[in-house]
């Protein structure tokens, strides 16, 4: 402890002379607290402190505070932990002993899919199934179907009964409260009852996933140092910057900082409060929860300078949109970015949370914003305590950790600084098919026809369809799914408020949005749903269509019901290029729904206003948005709120109440959860009828000494890919295709489609989730020619999926390599996307440049990640991909070594072995980072 201490007042020493980024310092103090010589070394902290000239040279390690999981990628975590539990015991260890140790959060927020819209309960096709689930009005509404209004609780100021029911856009439904989710009364602020459509699609979520919250119950009981955020609480990374994040940890009055690793690409929100944390995938996040380092390159840090105020007419997602394009074409892929000058402490910790949970987009590792007196002030309004307060200000500035704008102290040192002026930004969205293709949307009409290059007599080409009795008209750019998703802005009140207020000025000035739009409102978190009732603008939203369907990830991940028919039918029909508007972060091509072309990235309140509109095909400052009272012609600048009226709105609905109340309302759960029945024995009873649950094949060869690497002999080519393959296109997720050979595995084993429900849903098993990899239906395989999840098996030239010739190879005892271009495994960080390669029985992938983290999850599971040399490619070495490799491995791996490649052809050619460090080299020697951790209980 002296040492610790001394070290200390040697780096406040050192720190005077060389000022060092804020985030390193977090670094630097972690490996201070964490070293044992064995994993965190002496030289590993000296190496930090002197990041100046070691930044890209050396590898460190990082011992994070804590770990965030989601559902969806913490499920196979969890599973792996109890298979772990079941081979250890197997091998003769003690299978208690394996718990998480470092701390670990689990919400479950993957889970729900958009079954029921619009409160007009429709029993439209369900993309997931669930034949147990079908529920009826009756059973849920205690109105029985009948609108009425519902009357405050004695209010003698009461301005009348509530008219939420009667602004729906549909029957008005009500039934019992449902708790985290309150919905107020915007004249008094009492509680009324939920909307029957959040109900419905809760007692799906409940009753097709009854198996998978069983097991994570099961998990709750027994594993030590983890905790379980039930269902319908908020989403992973928004339950992580209201609730989880502590800034300071205070163990024992022993105090050091909030740093997290999690499994979601959101992760990184958290920057945005102060706290260092970045994603990983679930492989490299095992290893953490059973107290591994995680290990990066010592990491240049680019300075991103803020001067000036941004237009009024701009909100935060087009401050992020606008930062993300400066730094793209800045080139900080894998590096910090840390934020400072005049401009920062213009931004409140809502705006800065936003900017940080973009970072991934344009290929930061993480963006950090240091804390000072506007992060303890949003503090204090969220409830903190005022002694933790003083406490964890009084430690920051002690240890130099405490950013202070008053302060004439010069600013750190950085690898590079980037400035960007806030009043240069002006509203843009994102799309149609990249997030990082930003238009202005003034611009809107023409980069839609530069983007898709409409012949010039079909660019009014018109479509009829009937709806509901109605005639409607589809034409290129109309939008059909319209979705307020608050995963990046329910951090941020203020979009979600103007989304809001926008719509009631709409509601008021006469405006419509057509029913066939599939319009949705999924907030993060109850509180979003508190805020926006409590402001009044809650039953405007519901009126346009926009109506809350539940608390969890929905139409991003894919879950969203199917278009109705009669619009998909026309779309096909006249080869309609349609569109979807939602206010993510994802809009990959194909994820929305098959027919939908067109995805744009907007802020909630032009979500709204496209869904309005109708179209993308629209220029706001000349055309109307549709027609009013009295024929009028309405203007989005005639109902766009003013910025007074948000900050306003903002100042008397987000208070610290709210997150007062949040924080209770978790911390007892929820009625369904709570009575939940799960096992408590220390092993996991498997059930081998489940097709949720099974023990995975990952430790079936696990023995207590690793082998050494074994060469790849006359391997056969599974996929020839292209350029910019992302983590989308190699792991399952969204909605089971009827003709996948995932939908062939459960129908054999008895399901219905209805039953079927999504990949992430089956995420724990993974005969599953094997079946979907490489199953995306825009995978654009060489051999193929087209999009299609297809391969050629080339022993018996016969087309397959990719999951049949894949069985074929390991039947037939021939191992498979992957062919492919530039940056594979781009997008989110998805450990199935190494998973199930793995499984397929792929022993190498070989391609031009890699995203770093698919790269270290590859390892991380025990496939070797081989990069062409510079200049050189398939092409350029004249490979076809119908050749057979041979790669010998020597007996002594060292880092970043090359290694040649023999083909069936007489070919032999160099490759660039992608182990950047020993430990990587370690962890591939044993088969993976699992059945290295295993090892350690033998």
């Amino acid at each position: 402890y002296q040492a610790l201490v001394q070290t200390n007042k040697n780096f406040l020493e050192y720190s005077t002379r060389y000022i060092l980024p804020y985030s390193i310092r977090v670094l630097f103090e972690s490996s201070i607290r964490n070293c044992d010589g064995f994993l965190v070394k002496e030289t590993d902290a000296m190496n930090i402190l002197d990041w100046k000239t070691k930044q890209n040279d050396v590898e460190v390690p990082f011992c994070p505070a804590r770990v965030v999981l989601q559902d969806f990628t913490g499920i196979p975590a969890m599973v792996d932990f109890a298979a772990m539990r079941e081979a250890v015991r197997n091998a003769g260890g003690d299978p208690v002993k394996v718990n998480p140790a470092c701390p670990t959060d689990l919400t479950v927020d993957h889970s729900l899919q958009i079954d029921f819209s619009k409160c007009a309960i429709q029993n439209a096709p369900n993309p997931g199934g669930g034949e147990a689930q079908k529920l009826t009005a009756a059973k849920l509404s205690p109105l029985k179907g009948q609108p009425r209004k519902l009357p405050c609780r004695g209010q003698s100021s009461c301005k009348g009964p509530c008219s939420a029911g009667e602004l729906s856009r549909a029957s008005g439904q009500f039934s019992a409260q449902i708790e985290n989710t309150p919905i107020l009364c915007p004249f008094h602020l009492q509680p009324v009852p939920e909307p029957e459509t959040v109900l419905k699609n809760q007692e799906m979520e409940f009753g097709r996933n009854r198996e998978r919250l069983q097991f994570f119950k099961w998990s709750s009981k027994v594993f030590k140092n983890t905790s379980i955020i039930p269902p319908e609480t908020g989403m992973a990374h928004q339950v992580n910057l209201e609730y989880l994040s502590r800034v300071v940890f205070d163990v024992k009055d022993f105090l050091y900082p909030d740093s997290v690793v999690g499994t979601d690409s959101h992760t990184t929100m958290v920057n945005g409060l102060g706290i260092l944390g970045w994603g990983v995938g679930g492989i490299e996040t095992e290893a953490v929860m059973l107290g591994m380092p995680v290990t990066l390159t010592l990491p240049e840090v680019v300075g991103c300078e803020l001067t000036g105020t941004a237009s009024p007419l701009a909100t935060s997602i087009d401050i992020v949109l606008g930062i993300t394009k400066h730094l793209r074409q800045a080139e900080v892929a894998g590096k910090f970015v840390e934020f400072f000058g005049s401009g920062v402490s213009q931004l409140s910790v809502a705006d800065r949370t936003t900017i940080a949970n973009m970072c991934p987009e344009y290929g930061a590792m993480l963006s950090f914003f240091p804390v000072d007196n506007v992060t303890l002030k949003h503090l204090k309004h969220t409830g903190f305590d005022e002694a933790k307060l003083e406490v964890m200000e009084a430690y920051l500035k002690a240890v130099k950790l405490f950013r202070n704008d008053e302060s004439s102290s010069r600013e750190p040192e950085y690898s590079q600084v980037v400035q960007i002026s806030l009043s240069s930004i002006i509203p843009h969205v994102s799309g149609p098919k990249r997030s990082q293709d930003r238009v202005a949307v003034n611009n809107m009409k023409s980069d839609f026809q530069t983007w898709f290059q409409i012949a010039a007599e079909k660019q009014n080409d018109i479509v009829p369809v009937q709806y509901e009795g109605n005639q409607y008209e589809l034409s290129h750019g109309c939008v059909v799914i319209a979705a307020v998703i608050s995963c990046t802005n329910n951090c941020n009140p203020s979009v979600m408020l103007a989304a809001g207020l926008l719509a009631k000025k709409a509601v008021e000035a006469g405006l419509e949005v057509k029913p066939y739009i599939r319009t949705s409102l999924s907030p993060g978190s109850g509180m979003v749903t508190h805020y926006l009732s409590s402001s009044g603008v809650l039953p405007y939203l519901s009126k346009l269509g926009f109506e809350v369907v539940g608390y969890g990830c929905s139409t991003c991940v894919g879950n969203t019901a199917p278009l109705p028919e009669a619009i998909r039918n026309a779309i096909k029909q006249g080869d309609i290029i349609a569109c979807g508007v939602l206010s993510g972060t994802k809009n990959f091509e194909g994820r929305l729904c098959d027919c939908v072309r067109a995805n744009y990235l907007a802020s909630p309140p032009l979500v709204v206003a496209y869904a309005i509109a109708g179209t993308v095909r629209i220029d706001f400052e000349t055309e109307p948005l549709g027609t009013g009272v009295n024929g009028r012609s309405i203007y989005l600048r005639d109902i766009w709120p003013t910025r007074k009226e948000l900050h306003t709105v903002e100042e008397e609905c987000v208070i610290s109440s709210m997150f007062k109340e949040l924080k209770e309302k978790m911390e007892k759960g929820n009625k369904r959860w709570n009575s939940l029945e799960a096992p408590e024995s220390p092993l996991f009873p498997w059930d081998l009828k489940s097709t949720y649950i099974r023990c995975p094949s990952f430790f079936d060869k696990l023995a207590k000494e690793p082998v050494s690497p074994q060469p790849i002999e006359n391997a056969h080519v599974l996929l020839y890919l292209g350029d910019s393959v992302t983590t989308d296109h190699i792991s399952p997720a969204g909605s089971i295709a009827r003709s996948s050979a995932a939908a062939k595995y459960l129908t054999n084993k008895g399901l219905t489609p209805r039953e079927f429900n999504s990949y992430g849903a089956r995420r724990g098993n993974d005969a599953v989730m094997t079946r979907g990899t490489f199953a995306n239906i825009k995978l654009l395989n060489k051999f193929i020619g087209k999009p299609a999840p297809k391969t050629i098996h080339f022993p018996s030239g016969q087309t397959l999926d990719v999951f049949e010739a894949a069985e074929l190879y390991q039947k037939e005892g021939i191992p498979v390599i992957i062919l492919a271009g530039k940056k594979y495994g781009l997008g989110s960080s998805r450990d199935w996307a190494a998973k199930g390669p793995f499984l397929l029985g792929v022993k190498a992938v070989l391609a031009e440049s890699y995203e770093k983290v698919h790269k270290s999850q590859l390892i991380g599971i025990g496939i070797a990640p081989l990069q062409f040399l510079p200049g050189e490619n398939p092409n350029t070495l004249g490979l076809t991909g119908r050749e057979q490799f041979s790669i010998l491995f020597p007996p002594e791996l060292s880092p970043k070594m090359t290694l040649d490649i023999k083909t069936s052809t007489g070919k032999v050619f160099s490759v660039f072995a992608l182990f950047d460090n020993d430990v990587e080299i370690t962890l591939y020697k044993n088969g993976g980072s699992l059945n290295f951790v295993a090892r350690r209980f033998l």
